[in-house]
């Protein structure tokens, strides 16, 4: 197996529930976005503005003296997660949501669905870590 390829299904092999959570959050914002993408560059511009703004301010609430740039996934999370929510309320204004559920049932039945698919692939993930590091001792 390639390493790369390696070292991703390990990270999901040793996801903690906080991170599963997180990438809950970004299947449920992709889903979104498939059903609702709207092309319109304002929306996309103003996201990554409010992304550069909030991104600043939550590195800085974070880095307590060490280099804000020490860890790249936290640093992608705090410029992406504002992002995703500038873009996701632009998508669904107007849309019938309440709070971040679809009037439409298949949505929220597909986003509950990808979520699902997730969660059982890292289970199964998971599962295999634990039984060839049990086999392997």
């Amino acid at each position: 197996m390639p390493v790369f390829l390696l070292s991703v299904v390990n990270y999901f092999a040793q996801l903690k529930p906080g991170k599963m959570v997180l990438w809950f959050y970004l299947i449920w914002y992709l889903v979104t976005v498939y059903f609702h993408f709207d092309p319109n560059p304002k929306i996309w511009i103003n996201a990554v503005g409010i992304s550069v703004v909030i991104g600043i301010a939550l590195m800085l609430s974070v880095s307590s003296g060490q280099s804000p740039w020490a860890n790249p996934w936290q640093t992608f999370r705090l410029f992406w997660m504002p992002f995703a929510v500038s873009s996701f309320s632009s998508l669904i204004k107007g849309q019938g949501y309440t709070v971040i559920f679809s009037p439409h049932w298949h949505e929220i039945m597909v986003a509950l669905s990808a979520c699902a698919l997730f969660g059982l692939l890292v289970a199964v993930l998971k599962w295999c870590n634990r039984s060839c590091l049990l086999s392997s001792s």
